[in-house]
């Protein structure tokens, strides 16, 4: 797939004029979005990656076009397990719901350049050294048993790093918030809100999962670009999604098991890749693995759609069971505190 210059620049104008007008109009007002703005902003930005994924089909081709949708899926569901950890961070920093999603704009942002920043070397990694591919596939299956391991415990995700750790000890700070301000002036001494601390761990918390994700999608495309444009879209409707579906994503109850399930597909998957183009000389005379099989973009949608689906809907399932359940038992429990 080769990509013209002008269409990288084209692609990252249209893409950074979104986001201006998102950041002028949250700037201008932070507050707390409706239901109906969420649904709005969600909508136009999943309707522009639909556009775009159909544009890379009539351009280049149905092969692309579903590595785009499969990357994009899978960015998406990871960035909805994002969701809990940043859920986790806003409540710990005490954020008023009126500047969350102020923070998480800016905190997403950072994110995207900081993805950027991987994607570059991860596609430059692929292109110098094939067996880079056996180090994503380790990655991703490690990752997969972490989730595993750690089920809906997303407190435990979250631990304060060594730049939150270093700003709390050098920066002079004050726990109090002055809007969506990084600093204010206390008896004419100038000190560091919350705010920036709520900042930075978003954006290095992103940094993190930025690890799992890049190996991941790789996992699916080797094109940078459409490895670029699935994280911009999948990051792009993240803050909206937090408050749209608020009280939902604490639904999923069986999510990390669906995700754990798809990167150690994709982690398979870029293992036996690495197999069936081997060129390490220890492992079969340097010669590749012809034998083992190269699983193709079709089945890879097929895997990330189907486990998704199923997840979502054992969760909700659950979900109503234990709601039923609890209604059940409220009266007996009423009747026990009376007496």
């Amino acid at each position: 797939m080769t990509i013209q210059p002008w269409v990288w620049f084209a692609t990252i104008g249209v893409l950074v004029a979104v986001l201006l007008v998102d950041v002028l109009v949250i700037g201008r007002r932070p507050h707390e979005p409706s239901m109906r703005e969420c649904t709005t902003w969600i909508g136009m930005y999943v309707g522009l990656a639909v556009v775009f994924g159909i544009g890379v089909y009539f351009f280049a081709g149905g092969q692309y076009a579903g590595e785009f949708f499969a990357g994009w899926i899978t960015e998406y569901s990871l960035s909805i397990d994002n969701l809990f950890v940043f859920l986790v961070i806003l409540t710990r920093f005490g954020v008023p719901r009126a500047y969350q999603q102020t923070a998480l704009l800016i905190g997403i942002i950072l994110a995207l350049v900081m993805r950027g920043i991987f994607i570059a070397l991860g596609a430059a990694a692929i292109n110098t050294f094939a067996w880079v591919f056996y180090i994503f596939g380790a990655i991703l299956i490690y990752t997969a048993v972490q989730f595993v391991r750690s089920g809906n415990d997303h407190d435990s995700d979250y631990k304060e790093n060594v730049l939150i750790r270093w700003a709390k000890n050098h920066l002079p700070a004050t726990d109090q918030y002055n809007g969506v301000k990084l600093t204010l002036v206390e008896n004419g001494k100038r000190l560091v809100t919350p705010m920036l601390m709520v900042m930075i761990a978003l954006g290095t918390t992103d940094l993190l999962f930025a690890l799992d994700s890049i190996p991941a999608i790789y996992g699916l495309t080797k094109e940078p670009y459409l490895v670029f444009a699935a994280n911009v879209f999948a990051l792009m409707g993240l803050r909206q999604l937090y408050f749209l579906i608020g009280g939902l994503v604490t639904r999923l109850v069986y999510l990390p098991i669906g995700l754990a399930v798809i990167l150690g597909f994709i982690g398979a998957k870029l293992i036996m890749h690495a197999l069936h183009e081997n060129n390490l000389p220890f492992l079969n005379g340097g010669e590749p693995l012809h034998s083992v099989p190269d699983i193709g973009i079709a089945v890879s949608l097929s895997v990330i759609v189907g486990t998704l689906l199923v997840t979502t809907v054992a969760s909700l399932a659950k979900s109503r069971r234990t709601e039923r359940r609890e209604r059940q038992e409220e009266p007996a429990r009423s009747g026990r505190s009376a007496d």
